[in-house]
């Protein structure tokens, strides 16, 4: 059952933490009991009713107890959107006395004044005043402007994806092709400088250079490894080509053979016939 709060002539107190409010500004209503230390008090909740209020939080104090009294004090967070100009609140303590008997304890009502920010009317006007007409534009600041330059990003890599789907194949083969051009005019020239040096000289070593960098040159053409191959190994894997054969057999003859009395027109023609076969294997591989 419900006992009257007449009982109780010390009841609980309440009151706001400031005497005036703006509009959405926020506001603490501070609810504090002081009662018997054995007594079971229970505050209101979110749930209670805080018109013309909202609701926004609250914070518990703890239970002070000293000589047999203890103090329970909450503070709730609120704030208003109403525009009376005086605006009330009265929270109820509930006071549990056994199974079945409640106590509902009523505060003095809080009061807060609303402060309003804008002019008021004045009553003798008959109308809200008139409006003033102001046609001046105002500076703005530049905003950048996020989603026009990500879909314009997005177009362009969509077109150049397109581009390279299109156009891709061919780039990378004319690239190729200007590579491998690229290469064989400096093999060209290194084999011109070599077999020079070798004339000069009479050298088993340049010869032998000559060749490596024949070896080395058709390596990196058919993008396969010739270095290691001997002889026997090269005039196979090159189908028994007929000037290969004479060629590197005259340069083994030098290399191995330390046979620097060849004749210089044999050897000549050793190098012209490997420079021969590597330009219509040059050839070929550009064909294909």
């Amino acid at each position: 059952m419900l006992l009257s709060s007449a009982a109780y002539a010390q009841g609980p107190k309440a009151s706001f933490s400031r005497a005036e409010v703006a509009v959405g500004q926020p506001l603490d209503y501070e609810l504090r009991y002081e009662h018997a230390a054995s007594e079971e008090v229970i505050f209101p909740d979110s749930l209670a009713r805080f018109a013309p209020f909202e609701y926004v939080g609250r914070t518990w104090l703890p239970t002070r107890t000293r000589n047999g009294r203890s103090l329970d004090r909450t503070v709730y967070h609120l704030r208003t959107f109403s525009l009376a100009p005086v605006q009330a609140l009265q929270l109820p303590v509930l006071v549990l006395r056994g199974a079945t008997d409640t106590l509902r304890l009523l505060p003095p009502t809080a009061q807060v004044q609303l402060r309003r920010t804008a002019p008021a009317l004045s009553s003798t006007a008959g109308g809200p005043p008139p409006l003033r007409q102001d046609l001046g534009q105002l500076p703005l600041e530049p905003a950048f402007n996020y989603p026009f330059w990500v879909a314009g990003l997005a177009g362009l890599l969509l077109l150049a994806a397109g581009v390279a789907a299109l156009f891709g194949r061919r780039w990378r083969r004319r690239y190729q092709l200007y590579k491998r051009r690229k290469n064989h005019v400096y093999f060209l020239a290194q084999f011109a400088r070599h077999a020079e040096r070798f004339t000069l000289s009479r050298s088993a070593p340049v010869a032998e250079r000559v060749v490596v960098l024949w070896k080395n040159y058709l390596s990196s053409l058919e993008d396969t490894n010739l270095s290691s191959l001997t002889t026997k190994e090269l005039v196979e894997h090159f189908d028994n080509n007929d000037d290969v054969r004479r060629a590197l057999r005259a340069t083994d003859r030098v290399v191995y053979g330390n046979l620097l009395s060849e004749d210089a027109q044999e050897i000549d023609a050793a190098f012209q016939r490997l420079r021969n076969f590597a330009e219509q294997q040059y050839e070929l591989v550009s064909a294909g």
